[in-house]
């Protein structure tokens, strides 16, 4: 109640000095501003995080499996030498 009775006391004083013309939104349309910002800005990092954690593993297709012949495997991508290259 205090900050209302404080605020309709500086209205009076206020309306003398303001311009009709150019309305601003001052220190509180600031501030409201800020805080929107600041909370677009912690939805995103959770967001971010939860979407790391996500694992998403498309299950294969069991028709087209079967209907897709098996390729062989070429002399260069032997299961030996993907076990000694650590880079591939």
């Amino acid at each position: 109640m205090y900050a209302t009775q404080a605020l309709t006391h500086l209205v009076p004083l206020a309306a003398e000095e303001l311009d009709k013309n150019k309305v601003t939104p001052g220190v509180l349309g600031f501030l409201v501003f800020a805080a929107l910002a600041v909370g677009v800005w912690a939805l995103m990092k959770s967001m971010n995080r939860h979407m790391g954690r996500v694992n998403f593993e498309e299950a294969p297709d069991p028709d087209a499996v079967a209907a897709e012949p098996a390729e062989p495997a070429g002399p260069a991508e032997s299961a030996g030498d993907k076990a000694a290259s650590p880079g591939k």
